[in-house]
């Protein structure tokens, strides 16, 4: 990420409650995600919880990189 894209970032998440929101559900998401990796063994519903939040903070980050894109334009 460049310096512009994360100064874009900063801006949108001072400005943007929508963005704010998606960009820390991004972190939380992460942060699970990363819970889930260090785990040796993932239950059958941990693996569930594992694909639901990888497609949450898939479907979050597009959706902010189609805010910053706008912007962009």
């Amino acid at each position: 990420m460049t310096e512009k894209d994360q100064a874009l970032m900063d801006r949108l998440s001072q400005e943007n409650p929508k963005f704010r929101k998606l960009y820390e559900e991004h972190l939380f998401f992460e942060k699970r995600l990363q819970e889930f990796e260090e785990k040796t063994y993932l239950s059958a519903n941990e693996d569930i919880e594992r694909k639901k939040i990888q497609k949450l903070k898939l479907a979050g980050k597009d959706e902010m990189e189609e805010m910053l894109r706008d912007l962009r334009a």
